[in-house]
């Protein structure tokens, strides 16, 4: 129990709640619990903004629930006997009652539901949040829990409100980190945290994963962290721990490329790419195609922007989630936003990953842009040299963090200008910008043109000159002895 922090716990249920390292989540806005009575204690939960009104109660086999969006539930009576026999022993590790467990059907939530039952003699209840994997990364999921050994499985829809609150504020700062990096999972995690904290609530959870933001939104939270204890060394020796405990995994030894896909990117890690040396294989990618296989025909593609955030694509308003999915797709077909990079990790090593960001790359491209219209060039400069204190931020996992809020009140402030249009073409992976127009323009052309003198006269250039050029005067004046 050494592992755990700052155990201070307002709930009656001791439930840990852990999230585990790479894994990503999905979710629904309806509601719906599957009763099974021996899978629950009776829970006392209380209003939330995210997930409505929920009571779950197992006195007379009954089960009340007032929800209005957000959240589905779904219990298995599978596997009963067993968990509630895994329950009653302590762990090789100690004793907890419950644990949630963010989790995405992948190898490294497969294995560790199993791993908690083992070591903390605990019920697993799993969450899996909805940031845009795919309908694929959702299929099956349940079935993949319960074979898990987990009691019960949440699922919450986040994809608006990742693309809304997470992505457009940065995608509106131009954080990138590294140069290369759009930040796809440091800005999903953020959003699931937040969820989780609810889901937290709901159940009575007193511990968790992602303690950055876990610190800022509930501090009496405690965390669970399999990966720094157990004795799993890689990606094979989880395979192996799965096959031992009869759990479906869904990769092999001969492909084990880590994957982490939501709405806005999809990355890969691992297997080849571990040496920086070797060029990826073309059939690891699957939101874009080979930039070769492209078209051969260049399409144009118009973003509509309000106040530094795009609202719509060739003149059609969209939801930020539906915008997004539209340009993935438009993009992906032409190839655009792959990235192969060595990156620095937080805490000093370096790792390689390829990305994959069609949708992303065309929605910097067009934001950039405008701004060359609406940015004069202080600003500008300040704008972006704050962009990259702000990606560090958000990669470092500090959402939360008062530096990046007052960040970002900044950007929305310079940014109320950042509007019009932005047509741009897209041809066998590039993004190049035809056409830029805007009400809020600094541009003007009777003023560029040099052809009129009643704004810009070029005989005030000589003064300005003399000026601006007398530190270096200066300087070769004693140089020479002047």
């Amino acid at each position: 129990m050494a592992q755990l922090k700052a155990v201070s716990s307002s709930s009656s249920l001791n439930l840990p709640v852990h999230v585990p390292k790479r894994d990503l989540f999905l979710c629904s806005n309806n509601v719906s619990f599957a009763k099974k009575s021996a899978l629950f204690q009776e829970l006392g939960a209380r209003k939330s903004e995210v997930q409505g009104d929920a009571v779950v109660s197992n006195r007379g086999n009954a089960l009340r629930v007032h929800c209005n969006k957000g959240i589905q539930v779904v219990a298995s009576s599978d596997k009963v006997t067993e968990v509630n026999e895994a329950t009653k022993t302590k762990g090789l590790r100690g004793k907890l009652n419950k644990v949630v467990l963010a989790y995405s059907g992948g190898l490294d939530t497969s294995v560790i539901v199993p791993w908690l039952r083992e070591n903390y003699g605990c019920e697993v209840v799993c969450f899996t949040a909805d940031v845009g994997q795919g309908v694929g990364e959702l299929e099956g999921l349940e079935q993949k829990a319960k074979a898990s050994g987990a009691c019960q499985l949440v699922v919450k829809d986040l994809q608006e409100e990742f693309v809304r609150d997470f992505i457009f504020p940065c995608l509106r700062a131009g954080a990138i980190y590294e140069r290369k990096y759009l930040l796809g999972t440091s800005m999903a995690r953020p959003v699931i945290a937040k969820a989780m904290v609810d889901v937290a609530k709901e159940v009575g959870a007193d511990a968790v994963r992602f303690e950055l933001t876990f610190f800022a939104l509930n501090p009496e939270l405690n965390v669970v962290a399999p990966w720094r204890e157990w004795d799993i060394t890689g990606r094979e020796d989880a395979i192996e721990y799965a096959k031992k405990h009869n759990v479906p995994v869904p990769v092999t030894k001969k492909s084990i490329y880590s994957r982490d896909r939501n709405l806005w990117h999809l990355s890969h890690e691992g297997d080849i790419l571990e040496d920086p040396a070797n060029e990826p294989k073309e059939d690891m990618y699957m939101m874009s195609t080979s930039p070769e296989d492209a078209p051969e025909k260049p399409e144009y593609v118009e973003i509509g922007i309000v106040a530094g955030l795009p609202v719509s694509v060739n003149g059609e308003k969209l939801s930020p989630a539906s915008l997004l999915s539209c340009l993935n797709e438009i993009g992906g077909k032409h190839g655009i936003g792959r990235v192969d990079m060595v990156e620095n990790r937080l805490v000093g090593m370096k790792s390689r990953g390829v990305y994959e960001t069609p949708g992303g790359t065309i929605l910097f491209t067009a934001v950039r842009e405008l701004e060359s219209l609406t940015l004069d060039r202080e600003t500008m400069q300040v704008k972006d040299s704050l962009a990259l204190k702000y990606a560090e931020l958000v990669y470092a996992g500090r959402w939360f963090d008062p530096l990046r809020e007052s960040m970002d009140a900044f950007m929305e402030k310079i940014t109320e200008t950042t509007t019009g249009s932005i047509r741009l073409k897209l041809y066998k992976g590039s993004v190049s910008v035809v056409s830029r127009t805007s009400p809020k323009s600094l541009y003007r052309e009777d003023i560029s043109s040099f052809e009129s003198g009643q704004i810009y006269d070029q005989a005030d250039a000589a003064g300005f000159i003399r000026l601006y050029g007398l530190p270096m005067r200066v300087r070769a004046m004693l140089e020479k002895g002047i």
